[in-house]
């Protein structure tokens, strides 16, 4: 299984049989590695609906008719517009021909009247994947590794400002204690800058593996 960073808080995962789009923002994004209209999927999960999470959202999904998972807000406004949706919402979960989406909390803003952030935690061909969102630090982030069992992959924002900063995210990182820890969320412009590198020699420091990828590095889970 592949996972290529997009940029921002953008993932593409490619298990062999599917592949699943996560929070891809790439126009108008200046760390962006493709272009939207060059990204294959045919799932799109959708952590909430600021502009650098949705922006592409709805193009690339009509574009690969692919089914776009998020909240009931954001899908019940996606398909107002012709986009296929399936609604869930925090705390529930549902197997997909792919595996099991868990929907998480994020605390965050949503984008939308109504609505609610969130993260995903996802169980594909045995690999647990743990993409956070937008979110602050939250303690229930300890219960990940201990209701649900150990995750693979966790992919942190780490920028400040608008959610957790680097160290915050060390300790997330401490609670969940992944198989590999990436960071997401940062230099993409100045009020979010962040030393990847710190944050892996930090996490490392407190015994959890991490690694940064570049827009456009491909990684095995």
């Amino acid at each position: 299984m592949k996972a290529t960073f997009l940029g921002q808080s953008g993932w593409l995962i490619d298990t062999g049989s599917d592949r699943l789009a996560l929070d891809p923002w790439l126009t108008g994004n200046p760390l962006a590695s493709q272009k939207a209209e060059d990204i294959r999927c045919n799932y799109l999960l959708l952590t909430h609906a600021h502009d650098d999470h949705i922006a592409d959202t709805e193009p690339i999904a009509k574009k690969n008719d692919a089914l776009v998972i998020t909240t009931n807000e954001i899908a019940g406004q996606l398909a107002g517009r012709g986009v296929r949706c399936h609604p869930m919402h925090v705390g529930g979960t549902h197997t997909f021909p792919f595996g099991k989406v868990r929907m998480t909390v994020a605390f965050h803003g949503s984008g939308i009247a109504g609505g609610f952030p969130c993260g995903f935690l996802v169980e594909t061909h045995g690999k647990r994947i743990f993409h956070a969102g937008d979110t602050a630090l939250y303690s229930d982030l300890k219960l990940l590794h201990e209701l649900w069992g150990p995750v693979d992959l966790a992919m942190l924002p780490i920028g400040g400002n608008f959610t957790m900063d680097a160290d915050d995210a060390v300790t997330a990182a401490r609670w969940i204690q992944p198989r590999l820890v990436v960071p997401m969320h940062y230099n993409t412009f100045p009020l979010i800058e962040a030393d990847a590198e710190a944050f892996c020699r930090h996490c490392a420091q407190a015994g959890v593996s991490a690694k940064v990828v570049k827009p456009g590095e491909t990684i095995e889970v």
